[in-house]
């Protein structure tokens, strides 16, 4: 099928854009993109709107990619019924698999898919308890697993551990954050280590499950910054982000292969979308073209397997305008954004990539219930190195003998314009 040309656009229209290459299927076939409208000559081309659809459900990968899970609905005489939904993933094509147990499960409920197939499922019984148990399926049944409860009022589960069988939680107190380990234990919930301040976030820095990154404010507030916990050392914290001593600096994505880093921070003046590497003396670097005045810029994959290429790596973002979200692919090196429409019913933020740079994007629609697109990461124009080591994103960088933690501080003067 040949390309569709792209529109001319703005960086950030108000609706998602037509895709500029193909989107390649798997599983059921999406429908044909939308014809872009007339223009102008100095406006951005615009899709015709489309009648409103129910909104997907979060889907959560596990470790490895090869599954996901999601709760979802079925139909009933007394309403909707929500069950949980393993997704696998690494096959030829596609499937899920329905986790219905005698009850239906609260829409509140967390499920986070493990590498061996079975799906940790998060409920709060009460005001002050919440229980956990593996789910999986036992031939036309669904078994359950009981690894215990925790009483608390809050807790945020983090993503699965790069070992694949490991989930942890935050507990939020009032001047600490406890981390306990929900899955994967010998005897049900363990506690695991004490953080000093709020701890919000949770970003995997290794393949081993032993680096944990958390964005941390202080008990009695300030900045928000990012800090490491290290699961080996007793829970030992040290710090990972420091762009300037007052601005909030959060991280939001890292790949352990090389090193590249998404972040968050208000250190510009105000919050901006910058990348830096683990381990390098450079300063994190803010590039225009993720600047955005009306979308929010979110990345949620790093192409792995680049082995100490930083600015090779693709990242895809999800973009979420006034109306819609679509996805953005980017590299460091490239400098430039580029923009695609999402496949309708696209579990917005959810996705991964392969080695080879093919994103894959999961989605659920009539006809398609369990689905993924995938789209190549286009190739950017190859720009000629910077001489200076803080010059904009496209320039090598230059590696220093920098210990793994914590990432240099930042200037921010003297800079040249980020690309």
């Amino acid at each position: 099928m040949p390309a569709v040309p792209p529109a001319p656009a703005p960086p950030f229209p108000a609706t998602a854009p037509a895709p500029s290459v193909p989107l390649v299927r798997t599983g059921s076939p999406l429908p044909p993109a939308p014809p872009v409208a007339a223009h102008a000559a100095t406006h951005a081309a615009a899709l015709p709107a489309s009648p409103p659809r129910p909104v997907p459900q979060p889907l959560t990968l596990s470790a490895d990619h090869a599954y996901a899970a999601r709760l979802t609905t079925a139909g009933t005489a007394g309403g909707p019924a929500w069950f949980a939904e393993r997704w696998t993933l690494d096959g030829p094509e596609p499937y899920a698999v329905p986790l219905p147990l005698d009850q239906p499960e609260e829409p509140e409920a967390d499920v986070v898919p493990l590498a061996d197939g079975r799906v940790l499922i998060r409920r709060r019984v009460d005001a002050d308890r919440h229980t956990f148990s593996l789910l999986y399926p036992t031939g036309p049944g669904t078994g359950e697993l009981l690894l215990g409860a925790l009483d608390c009022a809050d807790l945020a589960l983090l993503p699965p551990s790069p070992d694949g069988a490991s989930v942890l939680a935050l507990l939020p107190g009032a001047r600490s954050t406890a981390v306990w380990l929900v899955a994967g234990g010998g005897f049900g919930p363990e506690h695991v280590a004490d953080v000093p301040g709020h701890c919000s976030g949770g970003v995997w820095l290794d393949r081993e499950g032993r680096l944990l990154a958390l964005d941390r404010q202080l008990p009695g507030g300030g900045p928000v910054k990012a800090v490491v916990l290290d699961l080996e050392r007793g829970g030992e914290v040290t710090p990972l982000l420091q762009i300037a001593p007052e601005s909030n600096d959060r991280l939001l994505t890292a790949d352990a292969d090389s090193g590249l880093l998404l972040v968050r921070s208000d250190a510009p003046g105000h919050d901006r979308l910058g990348w830096g590497v683990l381990g390098s003396c450079l300063p994190v670097r803010f590039p225009e073209c993720l600047r955005a005045a009306d979308a929010t810029v979110t990345p949620f994959a790093v192409q792995p397997g680049q082995m100490l290429m930083p600015e090779s790596c693709a990242v895809a973002l999800r973009i979420d305008g006034a109306t819609d979200s679509w996805v953005g692919l980017w590299r460091p090196a490239g400098r430039r954004l580029h923009q695609f429409a999402a496949p309708d019913g696209w579990a917005a933020g959810s996705g991964f990539w392969t080695r080879e740079g093919v994103l894959h994007l999961p989605y659920a629609q009539e006809g398609a219930p369990c689905a993924v697109a995938l789209l190549e990461a286009p190739v950017d124009e190859p720009r000629r190195a910077a001489a200076s080591g803080t010059g904009a994103s496209g320039s090598t960088p230059a590696f220093g003998m920098c210990k793994p933690v914590p990432l240099g501080q930042a200037p921010l003067t003297g800079r040249t314009a980020p690309g």
